[in-house]
């Protein structure tokens, strides 16, 4: 099932990348009617954006409360196109060094392709799954990730690997969808959802919980958000108008969570 997953998520970001059009973290993904729909965040004021590597697949920023400093070594998992990439290599300066991750080789070919671009030559982009990080013991200061560990099948070992990885003293800053009660089976079940990370959201207790077993300490929430899908969204996949709205009236939400956490 884990590799069922891997791939239909794979099929979704190499459609994303392909089409050089940001669809969004959410059911857009998959090329959904609702196409304006976004659970991401503007990148317009943050000093190192580039617009041709945002293609809009996140639910946050997460740069913004990483504590980069000049001439770390950065880790972006599921780097995309390279947006969350570019932003801390502005950070790290020409004195650090900022590795992009990511499963899907149509996004690692685009992201090259803007790395080529902008003439960085203190940036890389590797082809990995963050189950199993092509990447050596304590070698990074501080790891950042922009709405993807929920699509990762395995949330244990993509923390323990992100332990691994980091430095004595580093840390990460996450970006990410969690759950407050039970979302509605037909959303949790729909395969395109997951791909827009929702439907394999942990609980919010479960996903801090997993980050503590992982070895972490000092974590710290750093951002809250509430995000609101559209009625017409969430009919598409619950079974009925009265399933929305009892969906609608309890204490359940989606929400985009920033999350900070040290080795």
């Amino acid at each position: 099932m884990s590799q069922e997953i891997k791939e239909h998520v794979k099929e979704a970001y190499t459609k994303a990348a392909n089409s050089g059009v940001g669809c969004g973290c959410g059911p857009t993904v998959n090329g959904s009617s609702e196409q304006n729909w976004t659970l991401s965040e503007s990148y317009s004021n943050v000093d190192g954006y580039e617009a041709a590597a945002d293609y809009a697949l996140g639910c946050g920023i997460p740069t913004e409360h990483a504590k980069i400093k000049e001439g770390d070594t950065v880790l972006d998992l599921g780097s995309g196109a390279g947006n969350d990439v570019f932003v801390a290599r502005r950070i790290v300066g020409e004195s650090g060094h900022v590795i992009g991750v990511d499963m899907t080789e149509a996004m690692i070919e685009k992201a090259n392709e803007n790395k080529q671009k902008l003439g960085y030559n203190n940036v890389d982009f590797v082809l990995g799954e963050i189950e199993a990080l092509p990447l050596k013991d304590n070698s990074i200061d501080v790891s950042v990730s922009n709405c993807v560990l929920n699509l990762v099948p395995d949330n244990k070992k993509a923390y323990e690997e992100v332990y691994r990885i980091l430095k004595p003293g580093g840390h990460f800053s996450m970006s990410d969808i969690v759950l407050r009660g039970n979302l509605p089976k037909g959303i949790k079940e729909a395969a395109e959802m997951y791909a827009g990370c929702i439907s394999g959201a942990l609980e919010q207790e479960d996903y801090i919980n997993a980050i503590k077993e992982a070895g972490f300490k000092n974590i710290t929430i750093t951002k809250e958000r509430i995000i609101n899908i559209p009625d017409d969204v969430l009919l598409e996949y619950v079974c009925c108008p009265e399933e929305l709205e009892k969906f609608k009236a309890s204490d359940n939400a989606v929400v985009s969570l920033g999350v900070y956490a040290e080795k």
